[in-house]
């Protein structure tokens, strides 16, 4: 995936948001560029909700500056901003389209423009048949579809998803990481949080992860891996490989399972490894490269290595 380059269309700057005691975000600084999908990162409870909330104005932040297309940012921006929030927020007892369209009419699209962008996403989701259906008759993933197009209906120029594969199947995740990149494709920003870093690793050109409100980590996904080294030991086998976390030369273990990441200390080399697992484990796959997102998540996550930029 390649980066857009040129000025930052958003740039958010020592953001910071306190509850009573509870500094919830704290300094948090990054930057996002048009075609570029950011992935805003971080565990359950890490403040990404609350600095996506603080950056759009939803709630007053204690400080900091927030920047669109190098302008402060405005209550008319939002118009200029498509929103899918983590909590839901469908009027249930209203109708598919009628709901849609209340949303569309908010950020002034016309009736009959919004009516046919609205049946052509319904089409597309295949909910065609349901526009005339009550919010609430809907499954909880056809829900968050119907709110997802009265985020992008009025053809946002940024795009915030905050936890948007809540709820799917992973036929609709696929679907959604398509559209995802469609909407990169046309120039659009788009801003998605998660705590899933499979997701995040595939679909981020850039990422910020949040811990305890704070920025641990951030930048490309290809220059974070490389701070993290490549000297990483993938492995996928049949058996029990908890043995794997007290090979000798081995920095560090995450066992997942049927598969494995160890980071191989200076001097290990592969053979040392296949010569201690030889006889315990069916390897069904060996590799040597790069650190998943998901181990250095949990890596910096736990106390370890930090690497802000």
């Amino acid at each position: 995936m390649t980066v857009s380059q040129g000025a930052p269309f958003l740039r958010v700057s020592n953001l910071t948001k306190t509850f009573d005691t509870l500094r919830a975000v704290d300094g948090v600084s990054f930057e996002v560029r048009r075609g570029e999908i950011f992935g805003l990162l971080g565990p359950n409870g890490a403040g990404k909700t609350t600095t996506i909330r603080a950056m759009i104005r939803i709630l007053e932040s204690d400080s900091g500056e927030v920047t669109f297309d190098g302008q402060p940012f405005t209550d008319a921006t939002r118009d200029k901003i498509g929103y899918l929030p983590e909590e839901r927020g469908l009027y249930r007892k209203s109708r598919v389209l009628d709901t849609i369209l209340y949303f569309a009419e908010l950020r002034g699209m016309p009736r009959g423009a919004a009516k046919a962008g609205a049946l052509q996403w319904l089409e597309r989701f295949g909910l065609r048949p349901d526009a005339g259906r009550k919010v609430e008759e809907l499954s909880k993933g056809n829900q968050q579809k119907i709110q997802f197009i009265a985020a992008v209906l009025h053809d946002p120029e940024l795009v915030i998803l905050d936890e948007p594969f809540s709820g799917l199947d992973p036929v609709n995740q696929i679907l959604f990481k398509d559209i995802f990149m469609e909407l990169r494709e046309r120039g659009k920003a788009v801003i998605f949080s998660t705590h899933q870093m499979d997701q995040a690793e595939k679909l981020s050109d850039a990422l910020c992860l949040i811990n305890r409100g704070r920025v641990v980590l951030s930048g490309t996904v290809r220059d974070v891996k490389r701070k993290y080294g490549t000297n990483t030991l993938h492995l996928e086998y049949e058996g029990n490989g908890e043995f794997l976390r007290g090979l000798p030369g081995i920095r560090r273990a995450e066992v997942f399972g049927n598969a494995a990441e160890l980071d191989l200390e200076e001097g290990t080399k592969v053979s040392d490894v296949l010569g201690r697992v030889n006889g315990k484990l069916e390897l069904r796959k060996l590799e040597l490269r790069e650190p998943s997102l998901e181990a250095i998540f949990v890596q910096t996550v736990s106390g370890g290595k930090e690497a802000a930029s």
